[in-house]
C-alpha cells in the first residue's frame, strides 16, 4: 500500500476529497475544503483517515 505524502489529494468515503497536511503513522489529517461543495455538505474543515481507507487521486 502506498502512503500519502503531504501535499497529496486523496479521495475516501463516498467520494470526499482533501489535501494531506500531515502524515501519521496509521492516517493522515485531511483539509477538505478544496471541495468545491464543501460549504454545501456543512463538513468538518479537517478530517482524520486510516491509510486504509483512502486513495492517492493526484500525488
Amino acid at each position: 500500500m502506498t502512503k500519502a505524502e503531504v501535499g497529496n489529494i486523496i479521495e475516501f468515503r463516498d467520494g470526499l476529497r482533501g489535501i494531506v497536511e500531515k502524515v501519521n503513522e496509521n492516517s493522515v489529517i485531511v483539509d477538505l475544503t478544496i471541495m468545491e461543495d464543501f460549504d454545501e455538505r456543512e463538513l468538518e474543515e479537517k478530517t482524520v483517515v486510516n491509510h486504509k481507507n483512502y486513495i492517492i487521486v493526484y500525488a
